[in-house]
């Protein structure tokens, strides 16, 4: 499996909810809704978003990363308002040992609701069978138990706490590691 067979044309998925769509330029405003907003950044390395030109850049990088069959993730849109919401992809795939990590994010009006664990599911069934993976990680800030319980939900098995794993926003991060394998998604599946 190469990488540039998948994401040169991230294919459209569906939940019973959401379009999982490629990103583009038009998302700008949306992402910035959610990304300018303190709560979401709370527990991420990076953010608030400060300007619209910071979500124009992330998604220059994205819509790059597309054109070059690197990793980037899927817009994810309500289909209730047409509305993007968040993003769930793969950030690090290792295809020769078949393994990838998943990243998400969601806009903080829909936390609570399941939204981001249907993407993340629906990811998950296509990182196993469309992208050959064997092993499927993610990560959190130790203390954001609303993504600990998604990776649980989405059949994630926690491994781990990596200590002080991560520094940013002028201190250190414990960080939270789960994984689902292959069988284990099989299992599920059954």
């Amino acid at each position: 499996m190469i990488v540039e067979d998948i994401f040169c044309e991230l294919p459209e998925l569906e939940t019973d909810r959401l379009v999982m769509r490629m990103l583009s330029l038009d998302d700008a405003e949306d992402i910035f809704d959610y990304t300018s907003d303190p709560e979401f950044a709370k527990y991420l390395s990076w953010g608030p978003a400060t300007s619209i030109d910071d979500s124009i850049s992330f998604l220059s990088d994205a819509m790059f990363r597309y054109q070059l069959g690197d990793v980037a993730g899927w817009g994810l849109v309500n289909k209730r308002d047409d509305k993007l919401i968040g993003t769930c992809g793969f950030t690090n795939w290792d295809p020769e040992s078949k393994k990838a990590e998943i990243g998400y994010a969601l806009a903080r009006e829909y936390w609570g609701q399941g939204y981001i664990t249907e993407a993340v599911k629906r990811a998950v069934r296509y990182g196993f069978e469309s992208m050959e993976l064997n092993r499927i990680e993610a990560m959190c800030d130790a203390q954001n138990v609303g993504s600990a319980r998604v990776m649980e939900k989405a059949g994630m098995s926690f491994e781990g706490l990596l200590r002080h794993y991560g520094f940013w926003k002028g201190e250190y991060h414990d960080i939270k590691l789960y994984s689902i394998l292959r069988g284990e998604f099989s299992e599920l599946r059954s």
